[in-house]
């Protein structure tokens, strides 16, 4: 935990130093579009703690990612810069944001001066490489702008860039000394470079590769770059070993620019490519043909300002805008571009498809988000959706099965279920353009009739035996969410005996649900519960449950809560338990996994599977209580400062939990059509929609104290029901929510007013 000087001492440097948050916001509460919504963004929220989010140069969903780099030094540097962190081995071209893999990192470039050095440095020893101390207190991130000073040196580099391409600019100190850039193709964050290729074309031109092995298992990664100024030296190295000629491929290839007297400033532009240098080069003539540093710029924060304005809010809270608008930043991130201006990119099976009619995306962590966040993409980035599910799809008939966790060009197979089915599931159920159902249901029921995974238990037992299945409870309880998916694309489309197949499957959960403990507990091959069972246990992946333990689990039925309220008997049994969820401690063991974070007695808001659980009171009657919690955890896990995030941010999951929270409604269950009313944390929240409509919600007397709904009305007229619909959000209108300090115990308590499934 940071010090109160601590936290002072980071909000001043960067309220001074170019985010201008504090200053604009404390002169009392304003419409946020009255400045430029960038102001609001603090990139630096979620860089400490657990959060793992990028820092540095990007543009909405752009392929480049160009930020800072630390030596790594485990999981909290997986996004490669950490804020506890004081040295900077260079800048590199991608980087994943708040995930927990360590992945990218490639084309690590880094300027210096002085006598030539090709090795980064250590830790314990930063001067025998060419790595610099910095300081927060001479650091400015903002969204599309990174800069800092790196210290050993006096130099000052800055950071823009656009979807395909990075753009650098170095200051150098005038005191005569040598200068130097190194281009470091062995370095990345955490994976190994395999292959690496680096060229001098002209004097002002240099080309290469950069092959990694890590979480991706082959990435391929291609680059360009063009220097301001013709270089007057370039020297090859593979490690230490200097190379001779113009070109060198090895596995650690190194390439440095000299200039025996500083330049002044020199600006590189970097365009990367998963299909060729050619098509890296064509990049950067496409996005930046110009040198004008600050043009690039602008346009950067351009599209932030556009990208952020999806979604407004008005609050008399500064820190709530400045957590709200980061999140919404944060958001977009990714899914990220991954194709070149032309539209070609390299698919999952090693070959290049020219010309693709569709933009190419990568990095879906979809066992995170599709909980939250590809709903919020239907209702705030709709004109990307489309080509999401394309890609998607693509990937599907490029590798034999829709993604898991893909990753450039790579699929890692990473975490439980077939999280890609939801998703394209309610794309495709709220009418995405462009998605044929026959041919979605097919893509979805081939990701569900694999043979791996324990797929093959439930095929054939209807459940996963815990004594042949790690994780089987997690992956038993994912699989029917996902199946529940499946049935409703089968039920638009008109396949009966799908529907039906999958409706019962997605019913399975059942099996795992022990009516003595009131937990869902592993199931061995013999029917039996397996045995010993701790509640509290969890043994990271080795045991029923992923990342979590029966607690946090028991609850992971989003789609047919009232069938999970019917297994606990009464509602008052069901609440008492959940009641007991945000109270009860235990001992989670030493072999716990870290993800287990943020919590409120067992509740783990930190990871994802606990996302919807406090929303859960609503289908029982209870949407005061939901309130009370949603507030809770809004007030408690999400703060304006480095470690401000109560777990890995994963791609925009837990900044989406918050957007969808803060505005007052939540998707419990992503296929549905459905959003579960909680508690708004802000004043107003306008979502900007298709064909100029907008969609507003409104708290009336809303405060840190007002939390509860007293009344509701929807476009004027009185609205009695504790859940939205899609379809009334998307045709625009206005939701009104008067706000007390009391709760209101009849709103929504009418099982007629319960949240309930449309499709």
């Amino acid at each position: 935990m940071r010090s109160v000087s601590a936290s002072c001492t980071y909000k001043v440097t960067h309220w001074l130093t170019g985010c201008l948050v504090g200053a604009g916001l404390l002169l009392g509460p304003r419409p946020a579009q009255a400045q430029q919504l960038t102001s609001y963004v603090d990139p630096l929220i979620g860089s400490g703690g657990h959060g793992h989010v990028f820092v540095g140069a990007n543009v909405p969903f752009g392929a480049v990612q160009l930020g800072p780099q630390n030596i790594f030094k485990g999981w909290d540097w997986c996004s490669g810069y950490h804020y506890s962190d004081s040295l900077l081995t260079g800048f590199s071209h991608t980087h994943l944001s708040g995930t927990g893999g360590s992945d990218l990192g490639d084309v690590l470039i880094m300027p210096y001066t002085g006598a030539i050095k090709t090795d980064k440095g250590q830790q314990k020893a930063p001067h025998q490489g060419y790595l610099s101390r910095f300081s927060h207190q001479r650091e400015v991130a903002k969204p599309g702008y990174y800069a800092v000073t790196l210290d050993d040196y006096g130099i000052r580099a800055e950071l823009t860039s656009t979807e395909r391409v990075g753009m650098h600019r170095y200051t150098f100190p005038a005191n005569g000394k040598p200068a130097h850039v190194i281009i470091d193709l062995k370095e990345g964050n955490d994976d190994k470079a395999t292959d690496t290729y680096l060229e001098q074309v002209d004097a002002q031109t240099f080309i290469g590769h950069r092959f990694s092995h890590g979480w991706a298992d082959h990435q391929q990664l291609f680059f360009a770059i063009k220097t301001s100024a013709p270089v007057p030296a370039f020297a090859l190295y593979n490690e230490a070993q200097a190379l001779a000629g113009k070109s060198g491929k090895g596995a650690a290839v190194k390439g440095v620019l000299s200039f025996a007297k500083a330049p002044g400033t020199l600006v590189l532009k970097v365009g990367i490519s998963p299909v060729s240098p050619q098509n890296a080069l064509a990049n950067i003539q496409a996005e930046i043909p110009g040198w004008d540093f600050g043009v690039v710029q602008k346009a950067a924060e351009a599209k932030w300002n556009k990208e952020l304005a999806k979604v407004t809010i008005e609050s008399k809270d500064p820190v709530v805008r400045r957590t709200f608008y980061t999140a919404l930043y944060h958001a977009w991130f990714a899914p990220a571009l991954f194709n070149d201006a032309n539209h070609d990119y390299r698919g999952t099976d090693g070959k290049v498809y020219p010309k693709a009619p569709f933009q190419n995306y990568t990095i879906f962590s979809l066992w995170d988000t599709y909980r939250t966040e590809q709903s919020l993409f239907t209702l705030a980035q709709p004109e990307r959706v489309p080509d999401m599910m394309q890609a998607m799809l693509a990937i599907g008939r490029q590798q034999g099965k829709l993604p898991i966790w893909h990753l450039m060009g790579n699929e890692t197979n990473t975490m439980v279920g077939y999280s890609a089915v939801p998703a394209l599931a309610e794309a495709y159920l709220k009418g995405t353009p462009g998605l044929d159902g026959r041919q979605v249901l097919a893509a979805l029921k081939q990701a569900s009739t694999r043979d791996d995974e324990g797929v093959e238990y439930v095929k054939t037992l209807g459940f996963i035996p815990a004594d042949k299945e790690n994780e089987s409870v997690a992956k038993a309880m994912e699989y029917a969410i996902d199946d529940w998916s499946i049935a409703q694309v089968a039920k638009k489309v008109g396949d009966k005996e799908a529907y039906d197949a999958y409706t019962k499957r997605a019913k399975y959960y059942q099996k795992y649900f022990d009516p003595k403990t009131r937990f869902m507990r592993g199931v061995t091959a013999d029917g039996k519960f397996q045995l010993p069972f701790d509640a509290f246990q969890s043994i990271h992946r080795q045991n029923p449950y992923t990342e979590g333990n029966a607690w946090q689990y028991t609850w992971l039925v989003p789609h047919d809560v009232p069938g999970l309220i019917k297994l606990f008997g009464t509602e008052a049994s069901f609440v008492e338990k959940l009641d007991s969820l945000f109270i009860v401690k235990g001992n989670l063991g030493t072999q716990a996994s870290p993800d287990i974070s943020g919590l409120i007695g067992m509740y783990a808001h930190g990871n994802e599977p606990s996302h919807a659980t406090t929303y859960l009171y609503a289908y029982a009657g209870q949407q005061w209580k939901t309130a009370e919690k949603v507030r809770q955890v809004l007030r408690e896990m999400y703060k304006d400062k480095p470690d401000g995030i109560s777990g890995n941010e994963d791609c925009g999951q837990m900044s989406a939990w918050y957007i969808m929270s803060a505005m007052g409604f939540y998707p419990v269950s992503p296929s549905s059509g459905a959003y579960v009313l909680g508690s708004p944390l802000v004043d107003k929240a306008t979502i900007r929609l298709p064909q100029g409509k907008t969609f507003v919600v409104t708290a009336v007397n809303n405060s840190p104290q007002n939390i509860y709904i007293q009344s509701a009305s929807l476009n004027g007229k009185p609205y009695a029901n504790s859940y939205l619909l899609h379809r009334d959000i998307v045709a625009g209108g206005t939701l009104q929510l008067t706000m007390g300090p009391q709760p209101n115990r009849a709103f929504g308590t009418s099982p007629a007013n319960r949240p309930k499934e449309v499709y």
